[in-house]
Formats: structure tokens, C-alpha cells, sequence
């Protein structure tokens, strides 16, 4: 129940951060308001990381295959991806378009098993559920 309260807190951060960031592209470039969200994100888990586990930064080079590193280079380009959208889309439509990509890119990858990920069967209940959230979509932008 705990994990289901943590994915809400997350998405809606995701909806605030992206309102954020888009209106500091404003006022700067979006590579310049991009920058200062990694940068400012990187002083939050340097400060997280001294008060709880200051584990060693050398286990990094354990990590196989070596291409899950990239997560935060990602990251930018999300941060990219998530202003220009709510920019160009407003921020109802960008996020819920944001979360059907999301959820059909999960699902595809726990049909394939890739990245390391346990292979899952196909279950119609799961495409059933994921186009009727893309009904809501249409019907929540309706005109």
C-alpha cells in the first residue's frame, strides 16, 4: 500500500516539476533551466546521501551491464521532453499523453523481459485497461 502512496506523490511531483520547469524556460534557455534541474537535483542526493548511507561511489563500476548507467543522461532528456511538451500542449494534455507512453513503453518492456526485466505473459485485461485510458484521453480533450 505504501509503494501505491509513493507512485501518487510521484506523479503529481512529476505534474509540478514540469509547470516548474517550463516556467523557468521563460526566463532562460531550456538546456540552461534543464541544467539547473540536474544540477539542483544532484546537490538533493549528494545532501541525501551524507545523512543516510554515504555507500561508496566506486560500486557504480559494478553495475552490468554498463548501459543502465544512463539513467540520468535520460533524465535530461525527459526534463527536455516534459517543458516542450507542456509548453506546446498545456500541462492536462502533456502529462496525460506522458503517462499512456509510459505505461505502453512498461508494458512493453515486461512483455519482452527486456533490460532485465522477468518476461510477462500478455494479458487482454492490461490492453483492455490501456485503451480505455486512451478513450479517457480523447474524451477529457474532447471539443
Amino acid at each position: 500500500m505504501i509503494g501505491f502512496f509513493i507512485a501518487l506523490i510521484s506523479g503529481a511531483l512529476m505534474s509540478i516539476q514540469g509547470v516548474f520547469n517550463t516556467q523557468v524556460t521563460k526566463s532562460s534557455g531550456i538546456w540552461v533551466a534543464n541544467a539547473f534541474v540536474q544540477f539542483t537535483a544532484l546537490l538533493v542526493c549528494l545532501a541525501a546521501w551524507l545523512i543516510t548511507d554515504r555507500s561508496s561511489f566506486a560500486s557504480l563500476l559494478k553495475v552490468e551491464p554498463k548501459y543502465m548507467l544512463l539513467g540520468g543522461a535520460i533524465g535530461a532528456f525527459i526534463t527536455y521532453t516534459v517543458i516542450k511538451s507542456m509548453d506546446m500542449l498545456g500541462p492536462a494534455r502533456a502529462v496525460m499523453l506522458i503517462v499512456v507512453a509510459q505505461l505502453i513503453v512498461a508494458y512493453a518492456i515486461e512483455l519482452l523481459g527486456w533490460f532485465g526485466v522477468d518476461k510477462q505473459p500478455l494479458e487482454m485485461r492490461k490492453v483492455i485497461g490501456m485503451l480505455i485510458t486512451i478513450a479517457g484521453i480523447i474524451t477529457f480533450k474532447w471539443k
